[in-house]
């Protein structure tokens, strides 16, 4: 039997697999191909669309379908299919209506499966459109027909994030809906239940792996759930403390391989699993 059979490596992108220069590390590389040659099942989970995913995704070069959206959806890219996918009730629309309306600063968009729409801009969503490499397409959220993946606010000022979530949280239909933190400026509306920890556990029953067979590695506060539903959990030494106390183990940072560290790791025994 290969070393790794048996064993679902899964590692968040931006912070943790990406570097500072949102580039993987030859090393990374080198050790999720020996990872895969000795039997290991290599795949990521993120906040991206499938669509902003694809380079990515061709460097990586997963051997099992990864997770998307926040925890929203399953996608093989070798049948370019997606395997499974929540959408988000149109009410979710209303709150984008609040905000639109009383923080005219705050940059917003809705995530469809197959489109990004902006709906209104700023200086964090003009960044993030630049990281993600999305076309200038803008449609007013209220004219957006196809199904809803998830809502994105972008803010890149403290305190007005901080009036942005509370504003958010005390809407009367907040309830219906789950909301995460992706990065410093990123605040997401998400489809009740979904999250990566959770998408983690329906990738591993999809491909009949025990969940004491897994591993998650992530770096930010939506990925504390799939820190803490895996068999070991790792943080990167750059991760977020909400990220770092969900951890079983801190790891080496994004910029210093942290993937081919964990990988040898496992590798030298240093974690049981």
């Amino acid at each position: 039997m290969d070393k790794f059979s048996g064993i679902l490596l899964c590692t968040d992108l931006d912070g943790t697999v990406l570097d500072s220069s949102k580039n993987v590390s030859k090393e990374n590389l080198d050790a999720i191909e020996y990872f895969k040659s000795n039997g290991g099942l290599f795949t990521f989970i993120t906040g991206r669309m499938p669509m902003t995913s694809k380079k990515i995704c061709a460097v990586l070069n997963p051997n099992v379908p990864y997770g998307c959206i926040n925890g929203g959806g399953i996608y093989d890219h070798r049948k370019n299919e997606m395997l499974w996918m929540t959408h988000l009730p149109r009410t979710a629309l209303e709150l984008m209506d609040l905000v639109y309306e009383t923080m005219p600063d705050v940059g917003m968009l809705v995530d469809a499966p197959d489109v990004v729409y902006f709906s209104r801009d700023n200086a964090a969503m003009k960044k993030f459109r630049k990281i993600v490499e999305l076309p200038d397409l803008f449609k007013h959220h209220n004219d957006v027909t196809e199904p809803i993946a998830k809502i994105i606010f972008t803010h890149d000022d403290e305190e007005r994030m901080a009036v942005l979530i509370k504003l958010l949280n005390s809407h009367p239909l907040a309830g219906e809906f789950d909301f995460i933190r992706s990065a410093r400026d990123l605040y997401e509306i998400l489809p009740k239940g979904n999250s990566k920890g959770a998408v983690l556990e329906r990738m591993a029953d999809m491909l009949g792996v025990s969940m004491d067979k897994t591993i998650a590695v992530g770096d930010y506060d939506n990925d504390i759930s799939m820190i803490r539903a895996a068999k070991v959990g790792y943080a990167v030494a750059n991760a977020s403390e909400g990220a770092k106390a969900a951890a079983d183990i801190i790891t080496v940072s994004n910029n210093e391989h942290a993937i081919a560290k964990i990988i040898d790791d496992l590798d030298k025994r240093k974690i049981e699993i």
